[in-house]
C-alpha cells in the first residue's frame, strides 16, 4: 500500500428508510424482501444475499480493508448480521449516530474510527462502480466523484426525474471543486450544459481528511434542521483552506431507496460473485 493510500471506509447506514417502508403495490417483492422492506433497513434487502454485501465487495476490490458502519442505536439487526458474517478481506466496526441529524453529523460519528487517516465515505444504499472507489483511494488529497449525469440516466436504475434533482458538481478549470449546487433548477442545468460537454452530479462518494471533522462540528444546520456534507465541504474550503479533487466517472450507480428499486437492482446483481 502506498504511503498515501488509505484502507479505511465509512458507510453511512443511519437512514430511517422512510421511502423503503412506504407501501408500493406495483413492486415485485418476495416474502423475505418484503419483510426487510418493512423495517426500512435498505442495506439488508436480500438479493441472494444482503444488498450491502455487494457494496462491501466493491470496497474490498478497491483495496479498503477496515470498514466502519454508521448506524443508530436501534439498528440491532445490522449488528446481528455482522456477528455471523465471515469475511477474510474486511474487518468491521460501528459508530453510533444518536439522532438522524444529517450526513455531516453521521460523518462526525466516525471520527474515532478515522483518527488521523484519510477515509472513504459512501452511502449504504448505493452500489458504486469500482473505478470510483479505486480513484478516490489513489488520491493524495481530499476529493469526490462526479458522476456523469447523462451516463447515470442511461445506465442506472434511478429515474431521470430523480437524477434531475441531484446535486451538481461545479469544477474549477484546475480540476478542483468550486461548488456543489443543491437541487439545481433547469436554468442552472442549461447554463452548465452550454459551458461543458457533461454535467457531473454528486452521489455522496468522498475521500475525506481529518479536517472535515472540524467543519462538521462548526456548520449550522440546513433549513430542514440537518447537518449536511455539502455544507461541511463548502465550510472547509472557505474557512479551513481545504481543496477537493474532482474525479469524473461515467458509470452506473445502483440505488436501493424504495421498494420499486429492488427488482431492477436484483436483475443487475443476481449471480454476482461476492468476496469479502
Amino acid at each position: 500500500m502506498s504511503v498515501h493510500e488509505t484502507d479505511k471506509a465509512v458507510i453511512l447506514a443511519r437512514g430511517l428508510g422512510t421511502r423503503m417502508r412506504k407501501t408500493d403495490t406495483d413492486a415485485a417483492l418476495d416474502a423475505k424482501q418484503a419483510a426487510i422492506a418493512e423495517t426500512g433497513v435498505k442495506a439488508l434487502i436480500p438479493i441472494d444475499r444482503p444488498f450491502l454485501d455487494y457494496v462491501l465487495h466493491v470496497i474490498a476490490q478497491a483495496g479498503y480493508r477496515r470498514v466502519c458502519l454508521v448506524i443508530g442505536q436501534e439498528h440491532q439487526q445490522i449488528r446481528d448480521y455482522f456477528k455471523t458474517l465471515q469475511a477474510k478481506r474486511l474487518t468491521f466496526s460501528f459508530a453510533i449516530q444518536e439522532k438522524p441529524l444529517g450526513t455531516a453529523n453521521a460523518v462526525a460519528a466516525a471520527e474515532q474510527f478515522a483518527a488521523d487517516d484519510p477515509f472513504l465515505v459512501i452511502n449504504s444504499d448505493n452500489h458504486y462502480p469500482l473505478a470510483a472507489l479505486e480513484g478516490l483511494r489513489k488520491l493524495t488529497e481530499p476529493g469526490l466523484v462526479a458522476f456523469d449525469r447523462a451516463a447515470l440516466i442511461a445506465t442506472s436504475n434511478i429515474p431521470a426525474d430523480r437524477i434531475a434533482k441531484f446535486a451538481v458538481v461545479k469544477s474549477r478549470p484546475d480540476g478542483y471543486l468550486e461548488q456543489i449546487l443543491e437541487k439545481p433548477d433547469q436554468a442552472t442545468i442549461d447554463a452548465l450544459e452550454n459551458a461543458r460537454s457533461h454535467i457531473g452530479v454528486s452521489m455522496n462518494c468522498w475521500m475525506f481528511h481529518k479536517s472535515i471533522f472540524n467543519a462538521c462540528r462548526d456548520i449550522a444546520p440546513s433549513p430542514r434542521g440537518e447537518y449536511e456534507i455539502p455544507d461541511a465541504v463548502q465550510y472547509s474550503m472557505q474557512h479551513l483552506g481545504e481543496k477537493y479533487r474532482v474525479i469524473n466517472i461515467a458509470g452506473p450507480v445502483l440505488d436501493m431507496s424504495s421498494r420499486g428499486d429492488i427488482a431492477p437492482v436484483a436483475k443487475v446483481l443476481a449471480g454476482t460473485e461476492v468476496d469479502l
